[in-house]
């Protein structure tokens, strides 16, 4: 089996073990990388040698002696959202094109404290503003499943990346939905920690009240250890939460769920879901059942209007956070040519520098701050939040976790939804109360569809700081899928 075969977690042993070094790992990737990249596009910035020299600096640090991490030497793809001193961060928009902070994000520096060689930045919707990264100012990502689908969004580089077997683990940015729909439509693992678990120190920011940092693999116990890597907490972060981080590794290496109450939430399924996607979903459902846990049905009424209330939030909060992208500290600068005043090179410059999707969020957020209509719109919105939150409270009185299907519907062509924004947002329509009640939940993948072959996910939900219970759950769901399947979903790198 070849280096880009071996597991996260297979390949922290043998470097640690001295039977491979982590720059020959890496160059397995960065060969990998090399000869499909022209088909996925997955990545904005690559640059071989510094990547190279990352791994030697880490082959090192373990020859002296220094006690590392798990996954000390194990190459990552990281996404174009969190700030790289030596790399350049865009967001995937033209406003911060070629833009190289002078600060590492908590993530990425705990990433480099741990080990893990960053091979590169992946692509993404700008500003983390998409379901299919199409909105990308530099170019589109395509799906390793299928090349003429998306691989999801916004971190659509990253999923893309783990699936194509360019990279074993990939960092992603969950606001709405952004790590766990991707990871389904492209068949591997993506969990959106409990809000204030990571840190988003150093991650451009999109909605502030939203926006979680989570890790990708393609097994649920790497994901795990990656997860272990970038939480706890941070003071450079005022919304980080000052308590353990859940034993995530121990829970996936020990996934026993007999006994367990999983709820199956009524409002998501039927009309708008794909049949192949249902079918998936309800076997799962029975596995899980078959595997000792205890299954009922739970509503949660409110979650029908989550989207109308998140497309109000999430606006709100990104009109406030671009306003800083004003052309004059960093960034793009247009129509600077000394006849014009602040506010007219300001005026420019976004109108070049940001694309149509973050230009709609923008004044949907303005529109729904503004004078005498903040009460109707943002405040009404605020409210349903805090219904939604207490849904989840009441159901997780009565069961363990909650389950559903990630997305309704399986990868979608590209530029199928490019002119019909809602058809796009619907491909978040089980993933956003989640993110407004700030609890933890993930995605695993549980088999093809019908109708295209193309990849399922579950979703499992669980309460703040329960992560653990996500990992307990997916490990047990991925080991006896394996056991029907006889192996992985994703077995080997796809034939590009």
């Amino acid at each position: 089996m070849s280096l880009i075969h071996k597991t996260a977690a297979e390949l922290g042993s043998m470097i640690a073990a001295g039977e491979v070094s982590s720059a020959e790992v890496a160059e397995a990737h960065l060969d990998r990388m090399a000869e499909v990249e022209p088909k996925i596009r997955a990545f904005l910035h690559v640059d071989r040698e510094v990547t190279l020299e990352q791994a030697r600096v880490v082959d090192a640090r373990l020859r002296a002696g220094e006690k590392l991490g798990p996954l000390a030497g194990v190459p990552i793809a990281h996404k174009d959202i969190f700030s790289t001193r030596d790399m350049p961060t865009t967001a995937a928009s033209k406003i911060l094109e070629g833009w190289r902070p002078p600060y590492d994000a908590t993530v990425t520096a705990r990433l480099r404290e741990a080990g893990l060689v960053i091979l590169g930045k992946t692509n993404l919707d700008e500003f983390a503003m998409g379901s299919s990264t199409e909105n990308s100012a530099f170019h589109p990502t395509h799906n390793p499943w299928d090349l003429t689908k998306v691989p999801g969004g916004s971190s659509g580089g990253s999923s893309a990346a783990v699936a194509a077997y360019e990279a074993p683990l990939s960092t992603g940015t969950d606001t709405g939905g952004s790590i766990r729909q991707p990871a389904a439509v492209t068949g591997i693992v993506g969990m959106k920690p409990t809000y204030g678990g990571s840190s988003r120190y150093g991650v451009i920011a999109f909605a502030s009240s939203l926006d979680t940092p989570g890790p990708f693999a393609r097994n649920v116990l790497d994901a795990a250890l990656l997860h272990e890597v970038f939480s706890g907490h941070d003071p450079m972060d005022s919304t980080s939460i000052d308590a353990p981080v859940p034993s995530v590794v121990e829970a996936a290496k020990h996934p026993d769920i007999a006994g367990m109450r999983i709820g199956v939430v009524k409002e998501f399924g039927g009309e708008g879901y794909q049949a192949g996607v249902l079918a998936r979903y309800n076997e799962a459902v029975q596995l899980l059942e078959s595997l000792g846990a205890k299954v009922v049905e739970v509503s949660c009424p409110s979650f029908t209007v989550a989207l109308p209330a998140y497309y109000l939030i999430a606006p709100s909060e990104c009109s406030s956070n671009l306003a800083r992208f004003d052309a004059m500290r960093y960034g793009l600068r247009v129509g600077d040519d000394g006849t014009r005043s602040a506010e007219e090179v300001m005026a420019l410059t976004r109108a070049a520098g940001f694309g149509p999707e973050v230009k709609r969020r923008i004044m949907l957020g303005t529109y729904a701050l503004s004078s005498g209509y903040y009460d109707a719109y943002y405040g009404q919105a605020q409210k349903v939040r805090t219904v939604i939150s207490r849904e989840f409270e009441a159901a997780y009185q009565q069961v363990d976790v909650l389950v559903s299907p990630t997305t309704p519907t399986t990868a979608f062509p590209i530029g199928e939804r490019t002119d019909d924004p809602m058809a796009m947002y619907l491909a978040d329509l089980c993933t956003i109360p989640t993110n407004l009640a700030g609890n933890a939940a993930m995605s695993v993948p549980c088999g093809l569809a019908d109708e295209d072959g193309l990849p399922v996910g579950l979703q499992i939900m669980a309460p703040v700081l329960a992560d653990d219970r996500c990992y307990r759950v997916g490990a047990a769901v991925e080991k006896a899928l394996e056991s029907r399947w006889g192996g992985p979903l994703l077995k080997e790198a796809p034939s590009l």
